[in-house]
Parts: C-alpha cells; sequence; structure tokens
C-alpha cells in the first residue's frame, strides 16, 4: 500500500451530497461524489498544482444509494485530484480493486499531466504465472495523469446555436490536431490546437466552401497504446477514451477548458455547428490483461459487460472491453456526459461509434434499448443531431436503417455502390438509383426522412479522395504491422499508375473522377459528409488506416496545394452553391416515381440515353453505365411548403461512368421549352448553355451534367449567384471561367423562354440585394451563413 503523506483530520471533510457525480465546484468549496456499488472505502486523493506529489488522502465519509460522497470547504477550482478505491479482488467474479492503483474520477472535467507507461499501471504483476489473477502492489500515482476540479464560468455573449436545418446540413469531417499541423496561417504554437482550429483564417476558410457543421474526431480525453508508444508512433485518431467529459488536453495551448468553449463560439459566429465524434462504446482499459486506470478499479462488474465466466469480458468492440451501458449508473454517465457537452460546452450534436453497442441490450440490438430511448425523450438531447455509426463486431452487429426515428446514420452501402459506379463496375445502376434518392430502401420507415442517410465517400478509416483514385492497394508499411491493418477491398483504382505520376492523361482523369464523386455525393438525397481535405486532393501516400500517424502522414498537406487543387477548391465550392440553392437537391421527402394526377406529371423519373423513360427490362441490362434522373419540383412531395409556392425546380442529374463518350437526348418535359447547364464534370468552370426541349447534349466518357429546365415562371440559379446569396465569402482565388468557343448568332427558344415579357424585353435578371435578403429572411429558405 502506498504510504499517506499527511493523514487530515476526519473534521475536516463534510458529508456532502451524492449529487450531481463528480467533483462540483459550488463557489464555497467542492463537492466529490463517486459512484460505486461494489467498494468497501473510497479515498480522495490530493496533489500539488502539477500532479506530481501527493499531498493528502481523505476518506470519503458517506455512502448513499451506491454514491460516496464527501464535502471539502476549503478546495477551489485548481485543486487535483484522484481516488482509490478498496474492495475485493477476485477476477473471477468480476471484481479488480486494487488501492494501490490511483483511479481518473469517470466525471473529471479536466486532466492533469501525461501518462507515463510502466507494469504499476496493471492491477496484476505482469509475468507472473497467475496472470491477471495475481495482484500488483506497485504505486501507480507517479506515472498517471490526474484529475482537477474547473470553474465552468465562461462569457459566451450573444453567441447563438445555428440550428441547421437537416435538408441544408453538410457534414465536414477532420481532426483537431492534424487539421492545423501544417497550415501556415496558424502561428506555430497555436498548430494541432483547439485555437488554431478556431484561428480566423481556418473558420473563414471552411465556411468560404459552404461547409454547415464541422465533425470533430474524438476530443474526449484519451490515451495513447503502450504498444504504439513503444514502437514510436502515437494514438492519433483518439478512439481510446479514459474520460467522457474531459476535453483532452494535448489539444490545448492553454491548458484550460476555456480554449474549447472559444472554438466552439467562433465557428457558431460563422454560422457552423460542431459535432463531436464520441465514444462511448468502450475505455481504454483493455481486457482482463489491460491497465487499471478507472473505471476498471472503481467498479469493473458494474461498468463492463463481462462473459458468463466474469473474470473476461465481452468484447462487441475489436478492442478488449465493452461499455455496459444497460447498467443504469453507466447510462447515466453517458447521458450525463452529453448533456454536459451539449449544454455547458455548446456542441451541436455528436457522431457515435460503433453505435450498434449502444442499442444492444443483453438479448441483442433494440430500437427500444435503454440508452436509444433515453436519447429519444430527453429534452436536450432529442434536440441535438444524433449521427450513429450503425455497426459493430458482435453478433447483428450490422444495423443499416435500423436506428429510431430521430437519429441519422452512416450509410456504407452508398460509399461502395459509388465507388464501385465511377470505377466503372458492371450491374451497378439499380442500387446508384437507391442511393441517389436517399436510400429509401434502409431508411423509409416510422416516418424517418432522407436526411436519416449520411451519405460518404471517404471518411478518416480509409482512403482519401485523391488516394481512391490513385491507388489499387492500401500501402500502410508506416503502421509497423506488415501491411496487414486496415481494409483491402476498397474499391479503388489507380488509373493506370499505382501513387503518384506526371503523366498528363493519368492526372487529369484523376482529377475529373474527383469532381463526379463529390458532385454526385453533393447532388443525392441524404445528408451528404466530406472528410476534409478531399476538396483539395489531400494524399495520405496510399495509407488507408492513419489511426497511429501523427505525423505528415496523417495530416492535412496544405503545404502542397497545387493548380489541380486550387481548381477543386472552385469546383466544390461551386457545387455546395447549387446544392443549396436548388431544394430538390435535398428534399424533406422520398422519391418513388408517383405521378400527380392532375398535372400528369412524377415527381422522379429515370431517362436513357434515347431521351425515354427507362424501362424495367433496361434496368436488368447490366452493361448500362449512364443514365439520367429527372427530377420535378412541381410534384415532389414535400417541396411545395419548402418553396411557399414558388413555381417548381425542374433538374436534370445525367451521369455516365461508360469510359466514352454518349450522346443523350433531352427529354420531352410538359411545359418545358429548354434546358440550361449548371454543371459539368468534363468541363468545369464553363458558363451555362442553353438548350432546346428535345435537343441532344454529350455525355463525356466518365462525367456528370446537372442542367436546370427552363418553363414558365422556372426559378433558376447558377452557382456564382447562389454563392453570393448564400454569403460563401471567396478566400482563396477564384480561376476565370472558360469563354465559349462559338458565340450563339440568334436566340434559341430557350433564350427567349427566359426573357420576362414584364421587364421590357430585357433577359429575367437574378434577384436585387433587397429581393435577395427578403428571400433569405424566409424560414424554409434559410441561407447558410
Amino acid at each position: 500500500m502506498p504510504p499517506v503523506v499527511n493523514v487530515v483530520r476526519r473534521s475536516r471533510i463534510q458529508e456532502g451530497l451524492p449529487f450531481p457525480l463528480g467533483a462540483t465546484w459550488d463557489g464555497l468549496g467542492v463537492n466529490f461524489a463517486l459512484f460505486s456499488a461494489h467498494a468497501t472505502k473510497v479515498e480522495l486523493c490530493l496533489f500539488d498544482r502539477d500532479g506530481k506529489r501527493e499531498l493528502e488522502r481523505i476518506e470519503l465519509p458517506e455512502y448513499t444509494d451506491e454514491v460516496w460522497h464527501g464535502y471539502l470547504p476549503d478546495a477551489r477550482p485548481g485543486t487535483v485530484y484522484g481516488y482509490r478505491v478498496h474492495g475485493p479482488f477476485e477476477p473471477t467474479a468480476g471484481h479488480r480493486f486494487n488501492p494501490n492503483k490511483l483511479l481518473l474520477d469517470p466525471y473529471a472535467k479536466a486532466l492533469v499531466g501525461h501518462m507515463r507507461w510502466s507494469d504499476a499501471h496493471f492491477g496484476y504483476r505482469i509475468g507472473s504465472p497467475r496472470d491477471d489473477l495475481s495482484f500488483d502492489r506497485r504505486d501507480s500515482a507517479p506515472g498517471m495523469p490526474k484529475c482537477r476540479v474547473v470553474d465552468p464560468a465562461f462569457t459566451w455573449g450573444h453567441t447563438q446555436a445555428p440550428r441547421i436545418p437537416w435538408e441544408r446540413t453538410i457534414f465536414y469531417e477532420t481532426h483537431v490536431g492534424g487539421y492545423t499541423m501544417r497550415h501556415p496561417a496558424v502561428p506555430p504554437q497555436l498548430q494541432g490546437t483547439y485555437a488554431g482550429l478556431a484561428h480566423q483564417d481556418v473558420v473563414d476558410y471552411i465556411r468560404s466552401i459552404g461547409i454547415t457543421s464541422i465533425e470533430l474526431l474524438p476530443v474526449h480525453a484519451f490515451l495513447d497504446d503502450r504498444h504504439l508508444l513503444e514502437r514510436g508512433l502515437r494514438n492519433y485518431w483518439g478512439y481510446n477514451t479514459i474520460g467522457f467529459f474531459a476535453p483532452e488536453p494535448r489539444y490545448s495551448a492553454s491548458g484550460t477548458i476555456g480554449e474549447f468553449k472559444e472554438m466552439v463560439a467562433r465557428f457558431h459566429d460563422a454560422g457552423i455547428e460542431v459535432i463531436l465524434d464520441v465514444v462511448y462504446n468502450h475505455t481504454a482499459e483493455g481486457n482482463e490483461r489491460g491497465p487499471t486506470l478507472s473505471f476498471k478499479g472503481i467498479d469493473n462488474a458494474s461498468y463492463y459487460r463481462l462473459a458468463p465466466d466474469a473474470r473476461y469480458y465481452i468484447n462487441d468492440t475489436g478492442t478488449g472491453n465493452t461499455l455496459n451501458v444497460s447498467h443504469p449508473r453507466v447510462l447515466q454517465m453517458v447521458t450525463d456526459s452529453l448533456r454536459y457537452w451539449a449544454t455547458e460546452m455548446r456542441v451541436d450534436g455528436f457522431r457515435f461509434d460503433l453505435a450498434t453497442i449502444l442499442g444492444r441490450e443483453p438479448h441483442g440490438f433494440d430500437q427500444g434499448g435503454g440508452f436509444l430511448d433515453a436519447c429519444r425523450q430527453d429534452p436536450i438531447l432529442s434536440r441535438v443531431k444524433l449521427i450513429a455509426e450503425p455497426w459493430d463486431i458482435g453478433p447483428g452487429g450490422y444495423q443499416v436503417g435500423e436506428f429510431p426515428p430521430g437519429w441519422a446514420e452512416w450509410n456504407d452501402r452508398y460509399r461502395d455502390t459509388i465507388r464501385s459506379y465511377w470505377k466503372g463496375d458492371e450491374g451497378k445502376l439499380p442500387e446508384v438509383a437507391s442511393r441517389l434518392t436517399g436510400s429509401s430502401d434502409f431508411f423509409e420507415k416510422r416516418g424517418r426522412r432522407p436526411w436519416a442517410s449520411v451519405n460518404f465517400i471517404t471518411a478518416h478509416d480509409g482512403f482519401t479522395l485523391n488516394d481512391l483514385v490513385s491507388y489499387n492497394e492500401k500501402h500502410n508499411q508506416a503502421n509497423g504491422e506488415n501491411n496487414n491493418d486496415g481494409h483491402s477491398n476498397n474499391h479503388s483504382w489507380n488509373h493506370g499508375v499505382e501513387g503518384a505520376t506526371d503523366d498528363p492523361e493519368i492526372r487529369a482523369l484523376r482529377e475529373r473522377q474527383k469532381r463526379n464523386m463529390l458532385a454526385t455525393l453533393l447532388f443525392s438525397q441524404g445528408t451528404p459528409m466530406i472528410l476534409a481535405g478531399d476538396e483539395f486532393g489531400n494524399t495520405q501516400g496510399g495509407n488507408n488506416n492513419v489511426y497511429c500517424q501523427n505525423s505528415e502522414i496523417g495530416w492535412i498537406n496544405w503545404d502542397k496545394i497545387d493548380e489541380d487543387d486550387q481548381a477543386l477548391i472552385e469546383f466544390v465550392r461551386e457545387v455546395v452553391a447549387l446544392r443549396q440553392s436548388h431544394p430538390l437537391l435535398g428534399l424533406p421527402k422520398f422519391l418513388h416515381g408517383h405521378q400527380d394526377e392532375e398535372l400528369g406529371f412524377k415527381d422522379i423519373t429515370w431517362i436513357t440515353p434515347a431521351g425515354v423513360e427507362k424501362s424495367s427490362e433496361q434496368w436488368q441490362d447490366p452493361m448500362a453505365r449512364c443514365v439520367g434522373m429527372l427530377l420535378d419540383g412541381r410534384v415532389a412531395r414535400g417541396l411545395q411548403q419548402q418553396a411557399k409556392g414558388k413555381p417548381g425546380d425542374i433538374l436534370m442529374l445525367v451521369i455516365n461512368s461508360y469510359h466514352e463518350d454518349l450522346p443523350f437526348k433531352m427529354p420531352a418535359v410538359p411545359g418545358v421549352v429548354g434546358w440550361q447547364s449548371l454543371l459539368d464534370t468534363a468541363g468545369p468552370g464553363r458558363k451555362p448553355s442553353l438548350l432546346d426541349t428535345g435537343g441532344q447534349i454529350t455525355a463525356a466518357g466518365r462525367s456528370l451534367v446537372l442542367l436546370t429546365a427552363l418553363h414558365d415562371g422556372a426559378v433558376w440559379t447558377s452557382a456564382e449567384s447562389a454563392r453570393a446569396r448564400l454569403s460563401m465569402p471567396e478566400v482563396d482565388p477564384i480561376p476565370e471561367p472558360l469563354e465559349e468557343d462559338v458565340p450563339l448568332d440568334a436566340p434559341t427558344a430557350a433564350e427567349l423562354a427566359a426573357v420576362d415579357p414584364a421587364d421590357h424585353g430585357r433577359p429575367a435578371e437574378e434577384a436585387s440585394p433587397e429581393e435577395a435578403e427578403a428571400q433569405q429572411s424566409e424560414p424554409s429558405e434559410t441561407p447558410v451563413k
């Protein structure tokens, strides 16, 4: 047993309260409360400011409803502490109490110091013949981080949450550290920190590409795995949580929680939401051979799901342990954590790693499980964005489309289908149609909407977009696992050369393929998610599993942006502006080809290159790779309310993954007299061109074209004017658009249709600033700030 440095008189500690859990400063002192159903004694250990020397050890005097508690009237914010918990050491019964091990408070709001790994962190003697059944008596405190009492006071001013509607949401997944480690505008001392991410140039850039919601990889306090440190690596992603209330200290330049709040405030001021990737499915304590750092030593049998032989852990996560959210106190900890981040830290939503585990009860996954029900009825959590990663490695772990109403889900079927289609795989068109229209085959149930499908082509786990079109195989040698880690089935294509190349044809085709996939993503029904850096071709050198690469491999390559990358940034801005200005590209209800009997129009029609509706037999053709998706806003369900009675938009999206150009005839649509091209991935930057109804376009090999119909009262918006209306600042230089090769000598029927007779023969113009402002003030048209 570690020696007691200074025995404190019992009269100094008061009874306190069993709630709230954690260390709570009330302005006069600090209340300490710790749940443990099976402990026999709990000692509060106080340390010096740096957490290096234990000053006092105080036994918590009271035990109420399985909560140990006490009140220190002379404790203040900044007090550094930890716990030693006494109880039975009976691994076969699920109990692993060891008071020689300093333990972190599960409710700690801040941590001090860093983990310095040694065998003393393990509750058993490593190397003992009895393995984890042995008992280790060494003190772990010298190598442990410590907890710190915080003062939550922060001046938020007039900052308000953006509350972006789901139909207008565009996620941007990024890493707090890696995003700014090489950013030229961020001062060196702030690179890789919350303050660095909140730098005005960084925020302005993210806003300039039309992002509405930034999704941060884990920022809850986490640990570097011992085995990674021994290989000279770090846990980069952060899916190794040890504290669910404390911001990760390594990302803090100031060492205060106020720095995180300031970052949130900066994004909110820019109209951007902050979403956290959270890991409530496991902890950093591993299995029976893992260290004793917090939960395992506080109440192992309550905090973790144990096997029938309670010595061992259920491992539905692949990390060694699984949090037992079926236990009421563990469920309380998770929901308390979520509410803390939503209220005290003011984040706008959460993406749940391996979320199937959170819905799994002892009998299996349950849509009415305790955690899912708790979120649905909670007055705070039911109003923030909730996004599930709907799978784990446990039995029945794949649950895409099975989460309850109110939840969105990552859609990996979208990712794989769109990748395969643009790679040129056969027989993909039928499923592409489902993915483009919100994956109703998965999500249209219980009143759920298309936004429930979070569409993505790349994410932190896997290739970047640049590497997806540059590598056939993963190249993870730097991870030290003989390239055995990471997925091997990536649906990628290097277009002829593995990795970087100077071949101009290959480079041009790769750039077009990037445009194809980004445009497909942003023109699909559902909620798009862009991986940070994909908008300018960020590369990880073919590594598709950079979980341990806190290095230039994993960081964003700001210093390598070239002319092609700048052009891709501008392209993304254009596509985002088009999506946000055309409600048809983000509908609140699913499309099924329903026909309005009165008008005779369908909400969606699939068109062949011959300009006619695609038949059921033609859908069975595995060689077909080109199709048109005709969306008619005059009859699309839910659009009339959103558009407030404005004339319906009509859009045509033509996709062609075949390697050769194909002629594509525009269909005859009642009321349509012409078409205007809005975007063509084969010719980015071109000015919009006009086409008569029944005319023909050339769908270039491996390209995507978006067109809008011209008809009586049609409202069509170019990307340039849309960006102005949406207040998207131009941070980087914008290339001059290409001039048309041959000017039109005479007006076509389509041009004549675009003339407003009430405007004395002048071509119809964009709304005046006053009109645009009035439009933006309407609730249904709220633009991204």
